[in-house]
């Protein structure tokens, strides 16, 4: 996404299948919001291929526990075929629309592309690539070449190496947004490099 566009829109999930025959869709969330998938109204749908969102009514959604999905009606998609035609399709949120976050609560959106450092050495370890919902959520790091060096494990592939570090207080203390940085305390162990 260029950033004129992720600063206008924020994509809540991804359409993934289609749900039974009745034209209901599963969704993969992005958001750690129920409401945005429960709560009946607009969202946006983009559609692969294309940059400007298409309004979409939300009638109905459901959460599908154990697999981290839900299972959304929309407006208009009345069978299979037609629930079918919006795989992969993005669904998206105004950007003014964020909730408000309490104390210690980040947008995936938000950390995304931040620095990481060792807290304690000032070191680079690498950037924020991805989250990954877990029980605590996830810090998909891909980490400097710099970094890889010093620990003597640059791989003969070259391929850029991530890490997933649990984004959790203990281990991420420091989350400066302003900064675009991260500031870590890993155990030992959390950084070793399986080559």
């Amino acid at each position: 996404m260029t950033n004129d566009k992720s600063n206008e829109w924020l994509e809540i999930g991804k359409i993934v299948a289609p749900q039974g025959l009745s034209g209901e869709v599963r969704v993969y969330p992005e958001s750690d919001f129920p409401e945005r998938f429960e709560v009946p109204g607009k969202r946006w749908l983009l559609r692969p291929g294309e940059t400007k969102p298409q309004p979409i009514e939300l009638l109905a959604g459901r959460y599908i526990n154990g697999k981290n999905l839900y299972v959304l009606k929309l407006a208009g998609v009345k069978n299979c075929d037609q629930a079918e035609a919006l795989r992969g399709c993005k669904l998206m949120v105004l950007a003014s629309d964020r909730p408000q976050l309490g104390e210690d609560e980040y947008h995936v959106i938000d950390l995304i592309g931040l620095e990481v450092f060792m807290q304690t050495s000032g070191e680079l370890v690498g950037t924020v690539v991805d989250i990954i919902p877990a029980g605590n959520d996830l810090l998909e790091v891909e980490l400097h070449p710099s970094f890889v060096n010093d620990k003597g494990q640059m791989t003969k592939d070259k391929k850029q190496k991530t890490i997933l570090i649990p984004f959790v207080k203990a281990i991420a203390p420091v989350v400066d947004l302003q900064a675009g940085r991260i500031e870590i305390t890993p155990p030992p162990g959390l950084l070793e490099i399986n080559g």
